[in-house]
Order: structure tokens, then C-alpha cells, then sequence
């Protein structure tokens, strides 16, 4: 089929990036991301986009019934003045098949069942329509399916959604202009291909209007396009295609014809009429589109480069040997035990500055100081009378032996009692502590061995162990604690001698208060400094013990200070030493125990690359070779982008 060459402005400068940004798209570099300037022709179904993309082209599109196009079909123009006879081929899928003028549609046809099937369904996976041809323009367009609301048999129910999804992936990006093929015979605003394309640019300033079937429907054409309701900010032209077996050359002289004698079409100006006139006004916005978004995409392709070959950087280096899993496992142990010694030992939390429940030290300290507020300052007792605990021991202690003789066993069958009512607050204390420091652990280990997610299961396996017994020998620890303070009441620290003596020296009016003297024959309330105001009627039918519980009382005040202190710096520093132990020594012990075994079951398994990584290492190695090849491609055309 012979053609006339439709022929535009032909510039040495352009043709280079124009040839660069189709093989970016060529590469698929929008997969990256990275959108490139496009043209994308939309259309109501039957609005003639086929026809205006023919002449455009002077090749026969496919023609039919219903959707005639079902994917989206890249259109590569190539104008070339040197050749003899024109060049088409198709690309799809992995394939290059070449065609010829005549067997274009059928060969589009073909590429489209093959991509979208053999019914009436659509795809968004595209086919690329190279033609090489005498005086056809330099362009580069993408034509996407009219636009249906109805389906037709054969076709989807939800066809109308898979039409406007793939029209808005590539209308959307500010980098595409917005070629929409407006039919004569309809009114403009009720037009979907309008309402679409004013959600992505309401303001018109991206989308360019074509006017088919100008000789059907001339009457108000002139008012439509200079009024502009529907707000097309690059502008209208007008066109009359191809009518039955017209060649393209006859149609462009009908075309000419009859924009110039039609008694209404003649008033519109001539720079809104005519194929050759939109073939140049296309040339026109593409070269201006590229030119302003070149500059971006080469500082895109770039940033997103660096960023691809930083993660593949990032990721572990592949496995080879036990030598080289081993020493990554060392490495992993020793960041494990340097986080957890900053965050457990120092309290250096540079590594985690804003996250509070990861600063150890301070968290601890916390635990210990409410475990402090929970020891009772004092030593507790649940009695309702003032000393009546200790005269019904003493009652059960009488032996016959002088009188005047502190029964020892009265004082540590009452210290037995009041140690019994708090040995659970240092059990609990010690199941927090290594409750938080078991999840601290955790963390950094996930954290460092990131990269080897096979060692993580193993891991905490070995740090639930650890922790286990490391919580088994606190709780033994507190145990043994409390039992010593039962074994003996014994402190040779001096408070307590001082503080006793300072606490009898009420006795005297205590004792006066018993039998009654003085001031207390009728009263028997008696001040005393650590008890306040207490009443001691009850203590007369006692008085043969009164004094002796009074002593004890006095003895448990002043040895309780020390038991509390022990039970709380005991504790403290049983912890913060344990800590200490583990993390500088026991944690790595035990996980290369568990990590290595006997069979070395953990290093093989490092050596065995998570599918994840593996996936991951694959898809930036890809990243990385299509920018690198991209990066190449703009920088071939550098030089032609700053002439």
C-alpha cells in the first residue's frame, strides 16, 4: 500500500532524545519508577483515534466491531529521508517480528491475541509498533482502548474499570501529554475521554485536542473549539480522515479542500486545521516535554542507581565456605554483644536515641527503684492493737528459765513472719528484669543477623534458653537471700545498735504507761516518736510480756532497715553483675553452642541464602544493570541536549 509522506519540521537536535527516551521506555525503565515524557492518545470508543494515528502514519490500522484496541499500542514514528522503502516491525514479549504495510493490522492482530487472547478482553501489557517510513513525523505515541461503559458479548462485565485503570496509569504522570480525539458529531463536556483526562489535569495544561469527522458535524465547530468548555489548554485541530478507499495522499488533499472552501470549516483559522498541522503541533509539544523533563529523568535514573547498588551493597556477601560463614557469624556475635553492652552495661544509647523502651540501663534503674518503693519502709505487721503480734509469741515462748531473758526464738519466729509477707516482690523483680532484657536481646539479634534470616529461629531458641537460666539462677539467688535472713538475725552493721538504743529510750514511759503510773493512772495513751500516739490499756492483763514485746518490737524497727537494704543492694547488684556476665560472655557462648553444634548445622545454614535475600540480591542486580544501561543512554545524548 503506497503512501504520501506526512512530513514535520525535522530537527537534527531532537531526533536524538526522542530516539533515547524510546529506548529508556524500550528498557522499561518506568518499572524503576521513572516516568518518561509520553504522548497517549484517548478516546471514546468510535471517536476515530485509529483513523487520526493512521494518517498520522499512513499505515492501516486494525478495524472492527466493539474495542479495536485491546492493549496499548506504542507507536515509534521515524521519518528518514535516505530510505527506499518503508521499515515496520512489532516488539512485544521478548519478540521482534517484522511486518510490512499490507499486513500490518493482521500482524497487530496476531500480537494481540497472543498478549490479551482471542475474545474481546484487554491487556496492559503493550505492543510497540516501529515504522520507518519517508516524511512521516518524529514521534513517539502510546494508543490505549476506547472507552466503553457498555460491554458487548465476549467482553468482561468490568471492562469500562480496565479500560479507565490503564488509561489513568498513563495519563496521570505530569510528564504525559494528553492527545484527546473528540468526535465532531458529540458535545465535547459529555465526552468520559474529557472527564478522565480533567481529573489528571483539570486545568487543561497537558492535553492537546484533535477534532475527527469535521465534514459530518460542521455546524458549531467553530463556536466548540474557541469557546473551550471543556478546558484544552494546548488547543484544538481540526481533521477530516480517510474516507473509504481514499489513499492517504487523496485525503490530504481533501482534506485541504475542504477546510479552505466549506463555508463554516473555512472560519476556522488554519493553524487549528489539518493532519500536517497536528503532525507539527505534536512534533512541537514532544520536543518541548523531553527538553523540560530530560534534566529530571537523568537525575531520576541516578538517584535511583545510587539507591539500588546501596541495598545490593548492603545485603550479605554470598557464603562461599565454612571459613566465610564462620567469620560472619564472629562479626554477628560481636555487634550483638556491642549493642547489648551499650544499651545493657553503659548506657550509651547512640544507636537508638529516640527509642526509650531500648535504654536499658535506664529502664532497669526504673524496675529497681519501684522494687525499692514496694519493700515497706517499715516492718510491716497486720495487727490491730499495738504489740499484741509480738505478746502472743511471746505467750508460746514462755519456758521455765529466768525472767528477765529475751526468748531469740520470739524474735525470729515474728522476723520469719515479716520477711515471709514480702520474699515475693524480689521473685517478681527478677522475672521483669529478665523478661526485658530477654526481649533487648532478641531485638539486636534480629536486628544484626537481619541479612540471615535461617539463624534467627536457632538464635532465639538459644537466647530463651539463656535467659532461662539466667532467671532460674536469680530466683536461687533471691531464695538463698531470703533464707539467709531467716537462718540468723545477724548485721554488723552499727545503725542498728544505734538506732535500737535511740528506740528504748521510750521504754520508760511506755513502761509507766503499763502500770499505770502518773500521768497514766486514769489515761493509757503513750506518745512514742516512731509509732506516734498508741493506746496500751490492753498490754495491762499483758504486763509480764509488755516490756519484753516492746523490746522486740524496738529490735525488729531497727534490724528491718537492714534486712531491706540487704534485700535491695543484694538484689541490685546480683542483677546488674548478671547482666554483665551475660552479655560479656554467656550469650556468646551460648549461641555459638547452639549456632554451631556438633555438626555445624548453623554455618551450613548461613551458607544457604534466604529466598527472600536471594530474590531481593536478583531484583537490584536487575535494578542495577537496566539504570546503568539507561544511565548510558543519557549520556550518549548529552551532547545533543546542550547544543
Amino acid at each position: 500500500m503506497g503512501s504520501i509522506a506526512l512530513e514535520s519540521s525535522y530537527n537534527n537536535n531532537i531526533r536524538p532524545l526522542l530516539d533515547a527516551v524510546d529506548q529508556l521506555r524500550h528498557l522499561k525503565v518506568t518499572q524503576e519508577g521513572i516516568q518518561l515524557p509520553t504522548i497517549v492518545v484517548v478516546g471514546d470508543q468510535s471517536s476515530g483515534k485509529s483513523s487520526v494515528l493512521e494518517s498520522l502514519a499512513g499505515i492501516s490500522l486494525p478495524r472492527g466491531q466493539g474495542i479495536c484496541t485491546r492493549v496499548p499500542l506504542i507507536m515509534r514514528l521515524q521519518g528518514d529521508s535516505d530510505i527506499t522503502e518503508p521499515s515496520l516491525h512489532l516488539e512485544y514479549g521478548n519478540k521482534t517480528v517484522p511486518t510490512s504495510e499490507d499486513e500490518i493490522a493482521a500482524a497487530i492482530n496476531n500480537a494481540t491475541v497472543e498478549i490479551a487472547g482471542a475474545g474481546k478482553g484487554i491487556s496492559d501489557k503493550p505492543i510497540t509498533l516501529v515504522v520507518k517510513k519517508k516524511s512521516v513525523p518524529d514521534l513517539t505515541l502510546v494508543d490505549l482502548p476506547g472507552i466503553t461503559r457498555v460491554p458487548v458479548e465476549g467482553q468482561p462485565a468490568d471492562i469500562y474499570e480496565q479500560i479507565s485503570k490503564t488509561i489513568m496509569e498513563y495519563i496521570a504522570p505530569k510528564e504525559s501529554i494528553i492527545l484527546n480525539v473528540l468526535s465532531a458529531t458529540v458535545d465535547f463536556p459529555t465526552c468520559e475521554s474529557i472527564r478522565m483526562s480533567r481529573q489528571v489535569d483539570q486545568l487543561g495544561e497537558r492535553t492537546l485536542a484533535v477534532v475527527t469527522k469535521s465534514d459530518k458535524a460542521p455546524e458549531g465547530l467553530l463556536e466548540k473549539v474557541t469557546v473551550d468548555d471543556v478546558h484544552i489548554g494546548l488547543g484544538y485541530v481540526c481533521v477530516r480522515n480517510r474516507i473509504g478507499d481514499e489513499t492517504y495522499e487523496q485525503a490530504r488533499i481533501e482534506e485541504e479542500q475542504l477546510f479552505k472552501s466549506h463555508p463554516l470549516l473555512s472560519q476556522i483559522d488554519k493553524s487549528m486545521t489539518g493532519i500536517p498541522v497536528l503532525a507539527e503541533r505534536l512534533t512541537q509539544i514532544q520536543a518541548s516535554i523531553i527538553a523540560k523533563c530530560l534534566p529530571d529523568i537523568v537525575k531520576k535514573i541516578d538517584d535511583k542507581l545510587n539507591q539500588s547498588m546501596s541495598e545490593l551493597n548492603s545485603l550479605p556477601h554470598t557464603l562461599s565456605s565454612v571459613a566465610d560463614a564462620l567469620k560472619a557469624l564472629i562479626r554477628i556475635i560481636k555487634l550483638v554483644r556491642e549493642s547489648l553492652g551499650n544499651l545493657l552495661v553503659r548506657g550509651e544509647f547512640d544507636e537508638f536515641p529516640d527509642d526509650n523502651t531500648l535504654h536499658g540501663t535506664a529502664r532497669i534503674a526504673e524496675m529497681l527503684h519501684k522494687y525499692r518503693a514496694e519493700l515497706p519502709e517499715k516492718c510491716p505487721t497486720k495487727e490491730k492493737q499495738f504489740l499484741m503480734e509480738e505478746v502472743g509469741v511471746l505467750e508460746e515462748a514462755k519456758g521455765i528459765r529466768l525472767p528477765n531473758f529475751l526468748p531469740r526464738s520470739a524474735f525470729l519466729t515474728i522476723l520469719k513472719n515479716k520477711i515471709d509477707t514480702i520474699s515475693h516482690i524480689p521473685r517478681e523483680l527478677v522475672n521483669t528484669v529478665w523478661a526485658y532484657v530477654e526481649k533487648i536481646t532478641i531485638q539486636m539479634m534480629l536486628r544484626h543477623c537481619e541479612n540471615y534470616p535461617q539463624l534467627k529461629s536457632a538464635s532465639q531458641r538459644a537466647i530463651h534458653g539463656l535467659i532461662d537460666k539466667m532467671r532460674d539462677r536469680s530466683c536461687k539467688f533471691v531464695k538463698d537471700m531470703i533464707g539467709m535472713e531467716l537462718v540468723s538475725d545477724y548485721t554488723a552493721n552499727p545503725d542498728y545498735m544505734s538506732t535500737w538504743v535511740e528506740l528504748m529510750k521510750e521504754n520508760e514511759p511506755f513502761r509507766k504507761a503499763i502500770e499505770g503510773e502518773g500521768q497514766w493512772l486514769y489515761n493509757t495513751k503513750v506518745t512514742l516518736k516512731t509509732f506516734g500516739d498508741v493506746d496500751v490499756g490492753h498490754l495491762r492483763s499483758h504486763e509480764d510480756v509488755a516490756e519484753q514485746a516492746f523490746d522486740i518490737r524496738m529490735r525488729l524497727t531497727a534490724y528491718w532497715k537492714i534486712v531491706v537494704l540487704r534485700l535491695v543492694d543484694g538484689v541490685a547488684l546480683h542483677i546488674l553483675h548478671s547482666i554483665k556476665c551475660l552479655v560479656e560472655d554467656e550469650l556468646e557462648v551460648e549461641l555459638i553452642n547452639e549456632l554451631l553444634g556438633p555438626n555445624k548445622t548453623g554455618i551450613e545454614k548461613m551458607m544457604e541464602e534466604s529466598p527472600a535475600t536471594a530474590t531481593k540480591r536478583e531484583r537490584l542486580k536487575k535494578s542495577v544493570e537496566l539504570l546503568k544501561e539507561s544511565k548510558d543512554v543519557v549520556a550518549s545524548i548529552s551532547g545533543s541536549y546542550y547544543c
